[in-house]
């Protein structure tokens, strides 16, 4: 909120700028579907003029502008939306404009910084139990069948499909032709898992490598895995397990 006569020529000054006029048009224009958009066509053409001059009052009142408010009275004043306030501090105050930025900077860094704390969270979390999924597979499925060495992969895609089932409800073939833009771009199912769906499909890892190693046919572990996935999830509803990770 600005105040007094002297704020009142500098909110003035302001409004009169291009610059200006088309920032606070733009805002209306996303955010007020009752804008009158011929009455800022009408005041972008004259903005810039000598002759020009623009009010908070003249700008509501023309355009049915809802970003920008003008009181009267003794606790009157100007009111603005935070978005067009952070642009009318950084036309009226350098120190502020660069703040600004400083701060929207600082914040990205946080955020990328949270996005590849997650992103090395759902790395580890996929290898735990990745070894003794495979290594149970090559010792008790792969040798009593006659695979040729370039077939072996099938087996492995098979499980890993196993897995995605009990956790994801889908297939791997099924997600790509479902998502064929994210499949053509080499993402996969378990590139959009929560951390919560990675947890639980690391266990069925664990659990389904134990399967395996005791000889219970596929059908009867998918069942048994499906079971086991869903309780788990269940379980963990509602649980941020990213926060508690990075506790």
């Amino acid at each position: 909120m600005i105040s007094g006569p002297d704020g009142a020529d500098c909110i003035r000054n302001w409004m009169r700028n291009r610059n200006t006029v088309e920032f606070i048009g733009l805002w209306e224009t996303i955010h007020n579907p009752d804008f009158k958009g011929v009455e800022f066509d009408t005041f972008r053409r004259l903005s810039g003029l000598n002759s020009f001059s623009m009010t908070p009052r003249k700008w509501v009142s023309a355009t049915g502008a809802i970003g920008i408010l003008s009181k009267a009275g003794r606790h009157g004043g100007t009111y603005a939306h935070r978005d067009i306030a952070f642009e009318f501090g950084g036309w009226i105050s350098p120190m502020f404009k660069l703040l600004l930025i400083k701060e929207f900077q600082r914040l990205k860094q946080i955020e990328n910084n949270q996005l590849n704390l997650e992103w090395n969270v759902k790395r580890i979390l996929t290898k735990t139990n990745y070894h003794f999924h495979t290594d149970a597979i090559k010792q008790h499925i792969i040798p009593k069948k006659d695979y040729q060495s370039n077939t072996k992969w099938l087996v492995y895609s098979e499980e890993a499909d196993l897995l995605n089932v009990a956790v994801f409800g889908s297939t791997a073939k099924d997600w790509r032709d479902a998502n064929k833009k994210l499949a053509k771009d080499g993402l996969n199912i378990r590139d959009f898992a929560s951390v919560n769906e990675l947890v639980v499909l690391s266990n069925m890892e664990n659990i389904n490598s134990v399967f395996i190693s005791q000889d219970i046919e596929k059908s009867i572990r998918l069942n048994n895995l499906i079971k086991l996935a869903k309780y788990q999830l269940n379980a963990l509803a509602g649980k941020d397990l990213f926060k508690s990770l990075k506790k």
